[in-house]
């Protein structure tokens, strides 16, 4: 099944940067999508991501965090977990649109629109390599590692 290529996109980043797709062509890209910043899923998943992080390196990939976080809430995040890959924030929605990750929830009982963790691997010629939708956090970011490699 032939990829898809995916759209251009920029979402405002840590570190006073801004990410562009297309400003990383050539090269795999991981992006993972969680629900919210220093609650316990979404830190345990960051820590993997972060503890796996020099690997995925040197399989040739860059990882990012996206949600809909504030960038000063992705700061106290990236800096209290430290993290070595930069969080983007999609307050306006447009990735988390563009990739069809927003869905309804329960949460407690309740109804909620939020973020389904979703994870997506973007490789070099900036097409759709890999997605995983609905992500349990155990062993997750090793088994898009194991995938890294294989392109």
């Amino acid at each position: 099944m032939p990829s898809k290529a995916v759209k251009d996109f920029s979402l405002p980043s840590t570190g006073n940067g801004t990410f562009r797709l297309s400003d990383h062509r050539g090269k795999t890209l991981v992006l993972y999508f969680y629900p919210k910043d220093n609650t316990p899923g979404c830190t345990v998943e960051g820590e993997n991501f972060r503890d796996l992080h020099k690997a995925f390196r040197k399989a040739g990939a860059e990882v990012f965090g996206i949600s809909r976080d504030s960038l000063r809430s992705h700061e106290g995040f990236k800096e209290r977990m430290a993290f070595p890959f930069e969080l983007l924030s999609d307050a306006e929605e447009a990735a988390c649109a563009q990739f069809g990750v927003i869905k309804m929830k329960n949460l407690y009982g309740k109804k909620v629109r939020g973020i389904e963790r979703s994870t997506f691997v973007i490789d070099g010629e900036g097409r759709l390599a890999r997605e995983w939708r609905g992500v349990k956090v155990p062993g997750h970011a090793q088994e898009v590692l194991d995938f890294v490699k294989t392109l």
